[in-house]
């Protein structure tokens, strides 16, 4: 398993829905753990590892905590609150890029876990920010969105360093390969 980088299609998509919970999606969900863990992450959508199915992984305790683990199938959200925090976002399919976004502080979720049960639940400050970046993957939208005018112009350069990587892989290795060499 490995990541997908911007500007990578998969990325844009809106996820199906995962309608079966069986041991693959168990076993999936462990690794994308690891992944997260290795890439210093505290969240990771299934289209990031070229998987475009409704499900993502978060554990904001960090890899040292494990009790924070938490898989979240086919979520949603139910209502948001109405303060709203700024604060610096980053994302492992796009790296070296960081922004200001605009989020709620905190949100009611709707979820199902690894065994199929069905879970509503209050998130609060970094759970309910990560839970919404990660939620904006499921739904082909990348945090770039949520970023006011300068940040875009700051990011723009990097942005068209992975643009030229990826079609010089595309050109190289054959479309979908998705996969960034690691010189960085």
């Amino acid at each position: 398993m490995q990541l997908v980088y911007y500007p990578d299609p998969i990325l844009l998509k809106t996820a199906k829905p995962l309608d079966r919970i069986d041991a693959e999606v168990r076993e999936r969900a462990g690794e994308m753990f690891e992944l997260m863990y290795s890439e210093s992450g505290v969240g990771l959508a299934a289209p990031q590892v070229g998987w475009s199915v409704r499900l993502f992984v978060y554990n904001c305790l960090g890899h040292e905590d494990r009790s924070g683990e938490k898989v979240f199938i086919n979520p949603s959200i139910i209502d948001k609150g109405e303060e709203y925090v700024c604060e610096e976002e980053g994302c492992l399919s796009i790296p070296e890029v960081k922004g200001k976004v605009n989020r709620p502080d905190s949100l009611l979720a709707e979820y199902q876990d690894l065994s199929g049960e069905l879970y509503r639940e209050e998130l609060f400050d970094l759970d309910s920010r990560v839970f919404q970046h990660e939620l904006d993957h499921l739904n082909g939208v990348l945090f770039l969105r949520h970023l006011n005018t300068t940040e875009k112009l700051l990011a723009k350069k990097i942005l068209r360093e992975l643009e030229k990587e990826h079609a010089e892989r595309e050109a190289s290795a054959g479309k979908g390969s998705g996969g960034r060499p690691r010189n960085s």
